[in-house]
């Protein structure tokens, strides 16, 4: 179990996490999300003790990162997969990590192959790709068989192979009870891998709940309707609080009320429909819509990226 409270941290007079509270509990994934500046590399590395909080404090399963005797065997940390000597292999580098917590080499050869490395595991790391260098961080994290797994964005550079067997990695690991917290860009990933969300914006949470919760928080009930009856259908749906919308000649998207609603005032006016289809806000949608003031930096798209282009054109 990680435990944070009113953890903070202050770069000069950059407030970079600002007095988040959260618990990351066992047995279950618990995706980290937010935007690029929004403290989630520095909450982690608090969480490990690689930075001290300014204020606040952050336990794992029940101590300080730098109070347990064998931290190895306590959390299992990927933050920095590229922080290895390069001239090192990844089987020496294993070893020398096992030897400082009485981790038999046995054991290094369970994560080689549990991970995937058995094929490069005598080359020097320095001459590893991205997604090599990531299954090695993997396995330096696995290494202690901790009760507490921290994976900042674990799929980087992996393959979709390699995107599958980390989603499998972590349900597995809390499936056996173990504390799993992951962050990651990837909407879609965490869709498939989370069971709980945690949202920071600007260095504060915004949004702490199961995913279903996030995902149908802010969401209001959308169906795609098809009908030969398009007209007489609106007429039957239009009220103050719904959306229509004309998609084609035979396909409306009514957003405002759920399926039922709907075939309800369809058979009251007798319209026939032949497709009703509920669809569901996607994570993405869902965190957009959380973060969208939230975000530190921003990029310019559609017309204001055309905009800028046809003014550069335009110089030449």
């Amino acid at each position: 179990m990680i435990t944070a409270e009113a953890l903070t941290k202050n770069y000069g007079t950059k407030r970079a996490v600002d007095g988040v509270t959260f618990t990351v509990q066992p047995g279950k994934v618990t995706g980290f999300l937010g935007p690029n500046g929004a403290g989630k590399s520095t909450t982690m590395r608090m969480i490990v003790g690689l930075d001290r909080p300014s204020f606040g404090n952050v336990t794992v399963n029940g101590r300080r990162y730098a109070e347990h005797a064998a931290p190895l065997r306590e959390v299992g940390a990927l933050l920095e997969a590229k922080s290895v000597h390069r001239s090192r292999s990844a089987r020496t580098h294993l070893r020398a990590l096992a030897a400082t917590h009485s981790i038999p080499n046995t054991r290094v050869d369970e994560v080689i192959e549990l991970t995937g490395l058995g094929a490069v595991a005598t080359k020097k790391v320095g001459g590893f790709s991205l997604g090599m260098g990531q299954r090695l961080g993997i396995a330096v994290a696995l290494l202690g068989d901790p009760q507490t797994l921290i994976l900042d964005e674990p799929v980087n550079g992996l393959d979709p192979e390699g995107v599958l067997w980390v989603r499998n990695l972590a349900r597995h690991q809390a499936s056996q009870g173990k504390t799993v917290f992951i962050s990651s860009h990837l909407m879609s990933e965490m869709a498939l891998t989370a069971d709980h969300l945690i949202v920071i914006g600007r260095g504060r949470i915004i949004a702490d709940a199961p995913i279903d919760a996030v995902i149908g928080g802010s969401n209001v009930p959308t169906c795609m309707v098809k009908t030969d009856s398009a007209e007489d259908l609106m007429n039957a749906l239009a009220a103050e609080n719904v959306q229509l919308t004309r998609m084609d000649a035979q396909t409306i998207q009514v957003a405002g009320l759920d399926g039922r609603a709907i075939a309800a005032r369809a058979l009251d006016r007798q319209i026939l429909l032949y497709e009703l289809t509920p669809v569901k806000q996607s994570l993405e949608e869902a965190y957009m819509a959380l973060t969208q003031d939230e975000v530190e930096y921003r990029s310019h798209a559609g017309a204001d990226m055309d905009a800028a282009i046809s003014g550069k054109q335009a110089q030449r």
